[in-house]
């Protein structure tokens, strides 16, 4: 039997990120890593391999070369019993291992909904696993109708990426809302990501619940509460994920309003020895404190940095999810940061908007120019900024984060309208035109008009 200052359960960005930081601030502490899986996916990564990627085995984290380069043990296998009291590990197909601080880090789970018909051939969800991807871009390969359910952000990539790597393919998308991706972003910019994914013979049924997927043991249609019926051949469900939590019901670990591992804000769950990040652990909102349903890699990590360095002394807390979101359809990035209007106006909040466009180069004849427009969230009494959203030129990926560190700062509309950017004719906007100062400048002038 073997012991360890530290363990880690987990070999996604969560438990990687965990392990490495924790080395970081303890360089004497012995550490150790165990991952389920072999071959580890890039969560974000996944619908990348169906064309631009290509290949599952592309798209993996490299958790034995970052764990020996930082002289973190790992090992490849399943924990089945946490014994908290004599604080031992029971590891299928090894031996038992024991630990001082142990970190879990065990993500979450697609979800299939209890749709009649999901246990069909040819139905798959969005799993981390190389073999299950592996046999989405086979079906892919044979299949003439595609029917992706959800329109969020995986729903849309993966449509995307189909229709690059098949042409001639039937492509369609069941959402439930009355737009894609009406979860993170405001209908002006969900009508734009509509229109990308039309000009790509993308078909959207929008405000439509599925009812059934019927067929023999192969699934050959998708039917609608409304009463259509899509032909569908391949289905893949993009519907979002929940916490995998079986270990730590297990230890009997309190669990959270949103089913989530309950922890503090140093990461800690019920049992001061153990820790939680990552998609496991309950999250809870940086703007009220209530509890978060949001899972992203960015927050999985930044928990697991906090979890890392506050192994053994308090040093980090974390302040609540943002949810700092972003993608590509077309040739335009989404982004967003903190609440939407929509959000924000359903919290209660009493806001201010404004937005601003501009080429992001200068002159915008520069090679790379495209437009870059940036919308800005305000508390209006306050002033205080609530969120962000970018769309257009690739550079809003790098954008919506700079919106997001002015969240977590709380600065307010003028401390914006103020801010020192750093600008260069073959790199951003003018200094004149910056969106993100012209966004702050025209919600003052909205709430001087009362706007």
């Amino acid at each position: 039997m073997k012991s360890y200052d530290v363990v880690v359960i987990g070999g996604s960005a969560a438990g990687v990120t965990a392990a490495v930081t924790a080395r970081r601030h303890y360089p004497g502490k012995s550490i150790l890593l165990i991952k389920k899986e072999k071959l580890v996916p890039i969560p974000c990564g996944i619908p990348y391999v169906l064309s631009t990627v290509g290949d599952p085995n592309k798209n993996l984290i490299p958790v034995e070369n970052m764990s020996s380069s930082n002289n973190v043990d790992c090992i490849v296998g399943e924990v089945m019993d946490v014994n908290r009291g004599s604080r031992l590990l029971t590891i299928a197909g090894s031996e038992d291992i024991t630990y001082d601080k142990l970190i879990i880090a065990t993500g979450s789970v697609p979800l299939v909904p209890p749709i009649a018909g999901s246990d069909k051939k040819n139905v798959f969800a969005v799993k981390k696993d190389v073999p299950y991807l592996e046999g989405i871009l086979n079906s892919l390969g044979a299949a003439k109708d595609l029917c992706i359910i959800g329109g969020g952000f995986i729903g849309v990539e993966i449509a995307e990426e189909c229709r690059k790597k098949r042409s001639d393919i039937n492509i369609s998308i069941i959402e439930m809302q009355m737009h894609c991706l009406q979860l993170v972003y405001d209908e002006e910019f969900c009508i734009i990501a509509e229109k990308i994914l039309k000009e790509q013979n993308i078909n959207l049924l929008l405000d439509e619940t599925v009812d059934s997927l019927a067929g023999g043991d192969k699934v050959e249609k998708v039917v609608l509460k409304s009463g259509k019926e899509i032909n569908a051949d391949m289905v893949i469900m993009g519907i979002g994920s929940y916490a995998s939590i079986e270990l730590a019901q297990k230890a009997g670990l309190d669990i959270g309003e949103t089913k989530g591992i309950k922890v503090n804000r140093y990461m800690q769950t019920s049992d001061d020895n153990i820790f939680a990040c990552g998609d496991c652990a309950e999250k809870v909102s940086f703007f009220d404190g209530k509890p978060s349903a949001l899972k992203l890699a960015s927050i999985a990590t930044m928990e697991a940095r906090v979890a890392g360095a506050n192994l053994f002394s308090v040093s980090r807390g974390n302040i609540g999810v943002i949810g700092v979101f972003s993608t590509v359809l077309g040739d335009h990035a989404f982004a967003c940061a903190g609440l939407t209007e929509t959000q924000a106006r359903k919290k209660g909040y009493s806001i201010a908007t404004g937005a601003a466009e501009a080429v992001n180069r200068h002159p915008g004849c520069m090679p790379g120019g495209a437009n870059l427009k940036v919308k800005l969230v305000f508390e209006s009494g306050s002033r205080i900024l609530l969120g962000g959203q970018a769309i257009g030129a690739l550079s809003g990926g790098e954008v919506i984060n700079t919106i997001s560190a002015c969240i977590q700062q709380k600065m307010t509309a003028d401390d914006i309208a103020t801010f020192q950017a750093g600008t260069h004719p073959a790199l951003t906007a003018s200094p004149i035109a910056y969106q993100l100062v012209n966004a702050a400048e025209m919600a003052i002038k909205n709430m001087i008009s009362g706007k």
